[in-house]
């Protein structure tokens, strides 16, 4: 943790108010991302109040600090869900510095068997965040009984709501299944392992997304693969901007390579399942029968 952002926690934390949870009052529920935020507002309804913290579709994600709104946020809610294996490792140093023994945090990485190393963009797995709705309609249900009914409903509302998502991955996977691809870096890539399609130029995407120059040999593979069309679609992070994934996405374009963007965040106005359905489309746009 560098100095700057150990001096903006500490001070977060100091002007943090003591935690309190009224009796008939909203359960308080802070999500460091604002599709895990979306899916707790679908799930908890009413009966809570839901803040994300990384929501703005122009920040790029890396580079979040912490402000002393977010500390006091943390420091007053109920129940806390953060992505894990290092992709907000802000939010673990938050909750440690403020721990609660009343406070539920919900790490989804852990919920789905994920470890320091993998991909951290598990989002983009639909079965995530069907493991996320479960943990979280446990929670308000051990937390606030007296509403169990609702948060079971919308549980099972949800579970219903994600089924056309599952049903158009079963339909383009039989279609896609083993299209060489390509990205700047694995934001899509848990959808292109639900999609069956083949990820080139793993290398490269890593060092990108962990901020490090990639090896001349694995800019040169990238490039020959666009040039060459061993690729037939190049995903890119539309949400962080990198000058030699630009230069990838250009060349892209120029060799006549289909290019997708994906985001970090949800984009404002969309629900988690509607995002994942237009993300789906736009590959369906790009490679088309």
């Amino acid at each position: 943790m560098t100095k700057r952002l150990a001096l903006t926690i500490t001070a977060a934390l100091l002007l943090a108010p003591a935690r309190s949870q009224a009796a008939g009052q909203p359960i308080t529920i802070v999500a460091a991302e604002n599709f895990y935020g979306d899916i707790a507002k679908q799930i908890g309804g009413p009966d809570v109040t839901v803040d994300s913290i990384l929501s703005n579709p122009d920040q790029d994600p890396h580079l979040f600090e912490v402000s002393p709104s977010v500390g006091r946020n943390v420091s007053a809610a109920r129940i806390v869900i953060s992505n894990g294996i290092d992709y907000d490792p802000w939010m673990e140093k938050l909750l440690l510095a403020a721990r609660s023994a009343d406070r539920k945090t919900i790490v989804v990485a852990d919920l789905i068997g994920k470890k320091t190393g993998d991909n951290p963009h598990i989002w983009y797995d639909p079965a995530t965040m069907l493991a996320l709705a479960q943990a979280l309609s446990t929670a308000l249900i051990a937390d606030d009984p007296n509403h169990a009914a609702g948060y079971r409903q919308r549980l099972e509302h949800f579970a219903a709501s994600m089924q056309p998502i599952q049903a158009k991955i079963a339909e383009f996977r039989q279609r896609l299944a083993g299209t060489p691809v390509t990205a700047t870096e694995p934001v899509f890539g848990y959808m292109f392992g639900a999609l069956g399609m083949q990820v080139r130029n793993m290398p490269f995407q890593m060092a990108v997304m962990n901020n490090t120059e990639p090896g001349a040999s694995d800019v040169a593979a990238f490039e020959n693969d666009l040039k060459t069309h061993q690729v037939r679609l190049l995903v890119y992070n539309s949400q962080a901007t990198d000058p030699i994934a630009t230069r990838m996405e250009r060349l892209a374009k120029a060799s006549h390579v289909p290019v997708v963007g994906a985001t970090e965040t949800e984009p404002p106005g969309k629900t988690y399942q509607a995002w994942m359905l237009s993300e789906l489309d736009a590959v369906d746009r790009a490679l088309p029968k």
